[in-house]
């Protein structure tokens, strides 16, 4: 079997095929969940990378390449390791089960990223923790009425 999944020789994905390798989307979905995560626009970024948003645009879909060099420009502008654009990856030949896969589409939602972004804007602990206690409340009372 070949590196993209093919045992005839033909590639399923990448250069070529017209569907991104799922290295690359997974890399991309990162960019953007920290891109957004930290209140950055896609123009924002594309500008300290000397690039057009049109470019990051392409990365965030995995439609092209980060090169190692542009990796590394990217990371240290949204302020993470290198290693945090791989985080979650999984295993080469496996994928997610349905109900991991609806928890990461979950997360990368712009209002998850929104809440996520506020909750943090709290300065003080007691009023976050008190938020949190409040939203599984409301949550757990809404899985009872179901």
């Amino acid at each position: 079997m070949n590196k993209s999944g093919d045992e005839s020789g033909g590639a399923r994905y990448g250069r070529g095929t017209g569907v991104p390798d799922p290295v690359d989307v997974h890399v991309g979905a990162r960019i953007r969940t920290r891109r957004l995560l930290i209140g950055m626009n896609q123009e924002t970024l594309a500008n300290a990378l000397g690039l057009t948003f049109q470019q990051v645009q392409k990365y965030e879909g995995g439609a092209n390449r980060v090169s190692a060099s542009r990796l590394s420009q990217i990371a240290e502008i949204l302020g993470v390791p290198i290693s945090y654009l791989f985080s979650e990856l999984d295993p080469a030949g496996s994928t997610p089960d349905a109900h991991e896969q609806a928890a990461r589409e979950r997360m990368q939602r712009p209002e998850a990223i929104e809440l996520i972004r506020s909750y943090y804007a709290i300065a003080d602990q007691r009023i976050r923790h008190q938020f949190l206690d409040m939203v599984k409340a409301v949550a757990q009372s809404h899985q009872r009425e179901q």
